[in-house]
């Protein structure tokens, strides 16, 4: 597993978020725990985006009526992309 060490400086309302979710009162031990936390809620955003995205486009697939199927075979759509 790759590892990285980030840097960030941030002050003013940022910092006083930061510090209040850190700490005694925080839910978070420490800032590495917080920042780790919001990573992986921005992937958690990203796969439901992407997910949402692909039901979209399968329901419309779907939607399409029977009688608007055509056969294919492999070697003709092998034929459309070259």
């Amino acid at each position: 597993m790759n590892t990285m060490t980030l840097n960030v400086r941030i002050s003013g309302p940022l910092s006083a978020h930061v510090a209040d979710a850190v700490g005694e009162d925080g839910l978070f031990e420490n800032v590495s725990e917080y920042v780790r936390h919001l990573i992986r809620k921005d992937r958690e955003a990203t796969e439901a985006e992407r997910f949402a995205l692909l039901k979209a486009e399968l329901q419309q697939a779907f939607a399409i009526p029977q009688d608007q199927y055509r056969e294919s075979s492999r070697e003709s759509i092998m034929a459309r992309f070259k």
